[in-house]
C-alpha cells in the first residue's frame, strides 16, 4: 500500500530529525547553539535604551524630560483619586496643617450599592453590597481603595487610547496592517516584560505601574473597536451616507453608537486585565491589594494571600458587572429606566455625590462610619494556615510520593528529551508543519520565529519553557475537555460549569501559587500544577461552547439514524466541535505561557526566570529578548493551531 505524499513528507522530516538527534551526541552544536553564532541583540537593545534615556534630545527638551513630564501628567489624576479614596488631604492651614480624611467606607459602599440599584437588578445589588462589604469586614478596605484609585485612572485611559487606535486602524488600512503584528506581540509577551522598559523609562513608583497596566490592558480594546466597526450593519452606514453625514459625523453619530454593545466587551476586558495586572505591577511600586498578595507569597502566608486575592477577584467581578449593567441602562429608552425611591428622580451622578457628601458629614461625627474599627475586622488566615499545616502533617508522604513518581517517570524524561532535541531538526519540523497546514508563507514565518530563539542564545531555556507549558497544556486539556463535555450535557450543568470557569478566570494568577507552594514546595512540579489551574478555563469554556453550537438538526439526524448518545457525541458532536475545541487549546497555551513567567517566583529555570532576573537587575535588553522569545513560542502555536482549525472547518463545510 503506497503512502500518500503527506505521510511520506512527515516520515521524511521525522527521519531527518532522528538522524540529527543521533548525531547530536558527537556534534554538540546541534543541541547547544554555539556562543560564537549568537547575535548580541540584548546588548544592542540595552545600549540603545541607555542612549535614549541619557543622551537623546529633541532640542528644547530631552527624551528623559519627556517621559518624566508624561509621568507627571498621569500622576495628577492618580494622586487625586488616592487622596479622595485612601489617604485624605492635608490643607496648609494652621500649625501642622488641617487633615481632611478620605471618603468614608460607608459612603463608598452605599454609593456603589445605589449605582447597582439604579442600573441593575436585585442580584447586582446583592453582589456589589457583599463584595464591598467583604473589603470592609476582612480589613482589605485601605488596600482596595489604593488599587481602585489606580483602576479609575488606568481603565479610562486604556479605553480611550485603545478605541482611538481602533478607529484609526478602521479608517486607514495601512495602520491596521502595521499594528496587527504589534498587537499580536503585545498580547503574547509576558507581563513581566512590560515592567522592564517601563521601570527603565519612568522609574519606580505607582505611576510607572499604572503605565505598565495601561499598556498591558489596551490591546483588547483596539481589537474589539476595530472588529465592532467592521461588523456594523451595512444598512446603517449607507443610511448615514445618504443622509449627507461627513466621515466624522458617520463615525461619532452612527457607527460608534451602533457598536456600543460590542465596545463594552472591550471595556470589560480592559477592566479585567487591569485588575489582573495589579499584583505584577506591585513589583514596581503599585501598592494596594497586589502588594498584599505579593508579600503573602514571599512569606508563604496562605491565609492573608487568599484573602487579598479574593478581594481582587470580588472587585473585578463587581466592576465588570457594574460596567455591563451601566451600558445596558444607558442603551434603554428613558421611559424604561424608571426606579421608585427618594433618589430615583435625580440623575445617577447627582445621587452618588449626594450619598458621598452625606456620609462624609456623618463620618465626621461618627468615626466608626468613616474608618471601620480594626477590632471588628475578621480573618480566615489562621484557619487556612492550620489547614495547610494539618495537610502537610498527615498527607505529606502521599503528596511527596505522588510528586516524586511523576517527576522520575514522566516529567524528567520528557524534559531531557526536549533539551537534547537538535534545534535545526525542531525548526525543520515546525516549518514543515506550517507548510502542510498553511502553505509556504506560514512555513517561513514559523521557521524564522523558531530560529530567532536559537540565534539570540535562548534555545535551552526555551525548551524548558516548552516542556513546562506542554505538560501543563496536556493535563489542562485532559481535564478541561471532559468537564466541558459535562457542561454541555444539560442546562443545569452548563450553569454550574460556567460559574466555575468565571471564578477561575477572575482569580489573580499569583493566588494559584500560594496553596500549591505550601503543599508541594518550590520547584517545577509546583509550577506545573499552578499553570494547569490557571490555564484550565479556556479548555472547558470552548469545549462547552463548541458542543452547544452543533446544529440541532444534525444531532436529530444522528438520533434518527439509530445512534446512541455516546455514539452521537463521539461520531458527530465532537468532530464538528473540534475546531472550537482546538481554539480552546490554543487559548490554554496562551494562558499557560503567560503564567509561566509568574511561576519564575517558585524556582523554574526557563525563559520566565530570565525575564524575572532581567526585571530585578533592570536589564532591559535581556528582559525584552527573553519576553519576545516567549511571545514567539505563543505565536508559533497560535498560527499552527489556527491554520489547522481553518482547514478543518473547510473540510467540514463550516465556512
Amino acid at each position: 500500500m503506497a503512502l500518500s505524499p503527506a505521510w511520506a513528507g512527515w516520515l521524511a522530516v521525522l527521519g531527518i530529525l532522528s538522524i540529527l538527534w543521533y548525531l547530536a551526541g558527537e556534534y554538540r552544536w546541534l543541541t547547544q547553539y554555539p556562543q560564537d553564532w549568537i547575535i548580541p541583540l540584548r546588548y544592542w537593545i540595552s545600549d540603545f535604551m541607555r542612549w535614549l534615556v541619557r543622551e537623546a534630545s529633541f532640542g528644547l527638551f530631552t527624551f528623559r524630560e519627556l517621559t518624566r513630564a508624561f509621568a507627571w501628567l498621569l500622576d495628577i489624576p492618580l494622586q487625586a483619586c488616592l487622596h479622595l479614596l485612601a489617604h485624605g488631604i492635608v490643607l496648609p492651614l494652621g500649625e501642622g496643617g488641617l487633615r481632611l480624611p478620605p471618603l468614608p467606607w460607608i459612603g463608598v459602599l452605599s454609593a456603589m450599592v445605589y449605582l447597582a440599584w439604579r442600573v441593575g437588578d436585585r442580584g447586582l445589588v446583592i453582589l456589589v453590597g457583599c463584595s464591598f462589604g467583604y473589603l470592609v469586614l476582612f480589613g482589605q478596605w485601605q488596600s482596595a481603595m489604593v488599587t481602585l484609585s489606580s483602576i479609575l485612572v488606568a481603565v479610562p485611559l486604556g479605553v480611550v487610547a485603545g478605541a482611538g487606535l481602533g478607529i484609526l486602524a478602521y479608517r486607514h488600512r495601512s495602520v491596521e496592517k502595521a499594528i496587527t503584528p504589534i498587537l499580536d506581540l503585545m498580547q503574547t509577551v509576558p507581563v513581566f516584560a512590560y515592567l522592564v522598559p517601563v521601570l527603565f523609562l519612568f522609574g519606580f513608583g505607582p505611576v510607572s505601574a499604572m503605565i505598565a497596566t495601561i499598556i498591558y490592558a489596551m490591546p483588547p480594546m483596539v481589537r474589539v473597536t476595530l472588529l465592532a466597526l467592521k461588523t456594523a450593519p451595512v444598512e446603517i452606514t449607507e443610511f448615514g451616507r445618504m443622509a449627507g453625514c461627513t466621515s466624522r459625523q458617520l463615525m461619532w453619530k452612527i457607527l460608534l453608537p451602533a457598536s456600543r454593545h460590542s465596545l463594552m466587551v472591550g471595556v470589560n476586558q480592559v477592566i479585567m486585565l487591569s485588575l489582573n495586572m495589579v499584583i505584577i505591577a506591585s513589583m514596581i511600586g503599585a501598592g494596594g491589594l497586589g502588594h498584599d498578595v505579593l508579600t503573602a507569597l514571599r512569606r508563604l502566608a496562605i491565609g492573608s494571600g487568599l484573602e487579598a486575592g479574593l478581594a481582587i477577584t470580588l472587585l473585578a467581578i463587581s466592576l465588570d458587572r457594574l460596567s455591563k449593567a451601566t451600558a445596558e441602562y444607558q442603551a434603554k429608552p428613558a421611559r424604561l429606566r424608571g426606579r421608585r425611591g427618594p433618589l430615583a428622580s435625580v440623575s445617577i451622578g447627582v445621587g452618588m455625590i449626594a450619598i458621598l457628601a452625606a456620609s462624609y458629614l456623618v463620618g465626621t461625627a461618627m468615626p466608626s462610619l468613616a474608618v471601620f474599627p480594626q477590632q471588628f475586622a475578621v480573618s480566615t488566615g489562621p484557619f487556612w494556615d492550620e489547614l495547610v499545616r494539618l495537610v502537610n502533617i498527615h498527607l505529606y508522604d502521599y503528596l511527596d510520593a505522588f510528586k516524586s513518581t511523576l517527576l522520575i517517570y514522566v516529567l524528567i524524561p520528557i524534559k531531557r528529551a526536549l533539551m537534547e532535541a537538535p534545534w535545526p531538526g525542531v525548526a525543520l519540523l515546525v516549518g514543515f508543519a506550517g507548510w502542510r497546514l498553511g502553505g509556504p508563507r506560514l512555513a517561513v514565518v514559523v521557521t524564522l520565529l523558531v530560529l530567532f530563539i536559537a540565534i539570540t542564545g535562548n534555545w535551552r531555556n526555551a525548551m524548558i519553557s516548552v516542556y513546562l507549558c506542554g505538560i501543563s497544556v496536556i493535563i489542562a486539556t485532559a481535564i478541561g475537555i471532559p468537564v466541558g463535555i459535562l457542561g454541555a450535557s444539560s442546562e443545569r450543568m452548563h450553569r454550574l460549569v460556567q460559574a466555575i470557569v468565571d471564578t477561575l478566570q477572575t482569580l489573580p494568577s499569583f493566588v494559584y501559587l500560594i496553596p500549591v507552594v505550601m503543599l508541594f514546595q518550590v520547584g517545577e512540579f509546583s509550577a506545573i500544577i499552578a499553570i494547569v489551574l490557571y490555564a484550565l478555563a479556556p479548555a472547558i469554556r470552548y469545549t462547552d461552547h463548541g458542543l452547544r453550537g452543533v446544529s440541532p438538526e444534525i444531532i436529530e439526524a444522528a438520533r434518527m439514524s439509530g445512534c446512541r448518545p455516546w455514539q452521537t457525541l463521539a461520531k458527530v458532536r465532537l468532530p464538528l466541535a473540534m475546531p472550537a475545541i482546538m481554539l480552546g487549546v490554543n487559548q490554554t497555551i496562551m494562558m499557560a505561557l503567560s503564567m509561566l513567567v509568574i511561576t519564575a517566583l517558585v524556582g523554574t529555570n526557563d525563559l520566565g526566570q530570565e525575564v524575572y532576573i532581567a526585571l530585578t537587575r533592570a536589564d532591559i535588553g535581556h528582559g525584552i529578548v527573553a519576553g519576545v522569545c516567549v511571545a514567539f513560542i505563543a505565536i508559533v502555536a497560535d498560527r499552527l493551531i489556527g491554520a489547522w482549525a481553518d482547514r478543518r472547518k473547510r473540510l467540514l463545510g463550516l465556512t
